[in-house]
């Protein structure tokens, strides 16, 4: 790992060296938080760039606006001052704003006041209302911040909820910088709660996780060490939403070392996802950037990005992060192949796994390493044990290595019903310990306290994988499963999707990319597999959507292709295949497949046949 170059030390920047205790391990300077962090950059280096948005929505293709730490630290007073009049310390203060450099301002004003940022979204996006609904009912905000473009929106949406008592709007772009005259200093500490992280609601209703300030300069800093952000060239670039917990950390990088991140909207990438090759290949010219996104990401652009023959495109300098869970090597592959002719390194992409609950990151693979892939025995593999075996085997399914868990962080395999620490091979649920876990669920003790107040009662006597963890401290129950193979961490699947046919157990993304090669009539990535009760047993029932032009073909051939090609490889009877239209099938506000809203829709009949 690269060291950090020493500034003068009156420019005040923030140093790793300050971050790290006497045996490497991650510690934060006294007094610091992400508040203190950016009072420094404004000290050392105001007039550097902080923040940039790209607009793709005005006349001009992707004009590049631009913020200054000195013009930040002047909009956090300024905001900061009017909340002031409306909140105190602790009350919640939601953002339904659209993305730009307004969000920006404004969460990090709810932060500087010591009041607690609630990031959402505005109204306006489709398909989502019910999540905006309950953030809003649980977090029950003192304050809305919005922009004067959506502030008519955003009143409708608020009159219909009716909240008691009703929050106050206050609109981001109509503040003056001179009201920062009137903002009075808060003393904010380490453990307070900066912000509110609503989950995404894959596989239950949206959650607030509490996230502290010692929790997101923790993993932030725990992101910069692992992916090897040292140099402070290196800037971030993402078109994530900000609602979201990798677009809010794209956010939080310059905070902690000066540096910058360029944003733009996840409406302008999904448009035209050559903007975000464009953009990375703009900005790695200027050094190094990072980058973040889902699978569904590197398939569309992989598919639908591609620059023109003659395009100057260089992609020489860019790390990307892959984060879902699990990470497609089918995805990774196909970006490679796309990009690597504009100078795509192998060792570019990066598999990772993080959660809401550890503020957001827990592993990733080394700086110089690239993607790999173990293929495991699906039999094996259901009854709780990763078997290597050869990539042509029968029952071969391929797992991507998420890599080593983060510096400062414990990560433990456990059979979570005896909270005894498995031996490396065995599948269980992943179990975190460290400063980057959060605070625990807002309103929710019983879930905060299942969640996060596990104990493990066995670890390992011989190859434990404890770490610093504290002997008799608290554990957080990610509900993810998973396995360590040759010092590596592997995420199989989710608890709550794994489901159980005749004894043995599925993972539904092994099913679901089973019937996406059964049948061209599939529509790729947008198949959900699902257990239903019927008559005491669980019955497997797909949902499919249409691919593109296959909107008037008979679906009964592919049907019975998908039945049997099910039954072949995974020894399941399927139920029912249900084909329905593109965008049927619901995903979260991350772009993840939601397959617990889907088989709600399904069981409440509201999914039709097409």
């Amino acid at each position: 790992m690269k060291t950090s170059q020493r500034p003068d030390p009156a420019v005040g920047l923030v140093l790793i060296e300050e971050c790290l205790d006497e045996n490497g391990g991650i510690v934060l300077p006294p007094g610091e938080t992400l508040i203190s962090l950016i009072d420094r950059n404004i000290a050392a280096v105001g007039d550097a760039v902080a923040f940039r948005y790209l607009d793709y929505a005005g006349p001009d293709e992707g004009r590049a606006v631009e913020l200054t730490w000195t013009q930040l630290g002047r909009r956090l007073r300024a905001i900061g001052a009017r909340l002031q009049d409306l909140a105190v310390p602790g009350d919640r203060v939601a953002i339904l704003a659209p993305q730009g450099l307004d969000y920006i301002t404004g969460f990090y004003a709810a932060v500087k006041c010591g009041t607690v940022a609630v990031p959402l979204f505005a109204p306006e996006l489709p398909g989502h209302a019910q999540r905006l609904d309950t953030a809003l009912r649980d977090s029950a905000p003192a304050v809305v911040l919005t922009t004067a473009a959506v502030r008519h929106v955003v009143e409708e949406f608020l009159d219909k909820l009716s909240l008691q008592p009703q929050p106050h709007v206050l609109v981001i772009d109509e503040i003056p910088d001179s009201a920062g005259e009137d903002f009075e200093p808060v003393g904010i500490d380490v453990d307070d709660v900066s912000h509110l992280q609503y989950t995404s609601g894959t596989t239950r209703p949206p959650v607030g996780v509490q996230v502290t300030h010692r929790a997101v300069a923790t993993n932030l800093l725990q992101m910069i060490l692992s992916i090897d952000m040292l140099d402070r060239n290196t800037h971030g670039l993402s078109w994530l939403p900000l609602y979201h917990d990798m677009g809010l950390s794209m956010i939080g990088f310059p905070a902690v070392y000066g540096g910058h991140s360029t944003l733009m909207s996840p409406t302008a990438f999904i448009r035209r996802p050559q903007r975000w090759i464009n953009a990375l290949s703009d900005a790695a010219r200027r050094g190094r950037v990072v980058t973040a996104a889902p699978n569904f990401a590197y398939e569309l652009t992989a598919a639908r990005g591609l620059p023109a023959p003659d395009a100057d495109i260089d992609l020489a300098n860019v790390v990307m992060i892959i984060g879902s869970e699990p990470v497609s090597m089918a995805a990774i592959s196909a970006f490679n192949q796309a990009f690597s002719p504009y100078g795509l390194p192998p060792t570019a992409i990066k598999p990772s796994y993080g959660i809401a609950e550890a503020t957001l990151f827990v592993a990733t693979i080394a700086p110089d390493a690239t993607a790999s892939v173990q293929y495991l025995d699906r039999e094996q593999l259901g009854a709780g044990r990763a078997c290597p075996i050869p990539a042509d085997a029968p029952g071969a399914v391929a797992h991507v290595s998420c890599g080593q868990v983060a510096r400062s962080l414990s990560a433990v395999i456990v059979d979570a019903e005896v909270g005894a620490e498995l031996p490396d091979g065995a599948v269980g649920e992943i179990w975190l310990q460290g400063d980057n876990v959060t605070a625990g669920y807002w309103g929710q003790p019983e879930q905060s306290r299942r969640a996060f107040d596990a104990h493990l009662r066995t670890p390992l006597e011989r190859g434990s994988h404890t770490g610093p963890a504290l002997a008799d401290g608290a554990w957080l129950r990610t509900g993810d499963l998973g396995c360590y193979l040759d010092g590596e961490l592997y995420v199989t699947g989710r608890i709550v999707d794994l489901m159980v046919f005749a004894g043995r157990g599925h993972y539904p993304q092994d099913i679901e990319a089973t019937v996406a090669q059964a049948s061209p009539l599939v529509r790729s990535g947008f198949v959900a597999a699902f257990a239903v009760p019927a008559d005491g047993v669980d019955e497997l029932v797909i949902v499919a959507e249409r691919a593109t032009g296959a909107g008037r073909k008979d679906p009964a051939p592919a049907i019975e292709a998908i039945r049997a090609r099910v039954q072949l490889v995974h020894g399941v009877n399927v139920a029912e295949v249900r084909f329905v239209p593109a965008g049927a099938i619901p995903r979260t506000t991350s772009g993840k497949l939601a397959r617990r809203a889907c088989r709600q829709a399904y069981l409440a009949g509201a999914l039709g046949a097409h």
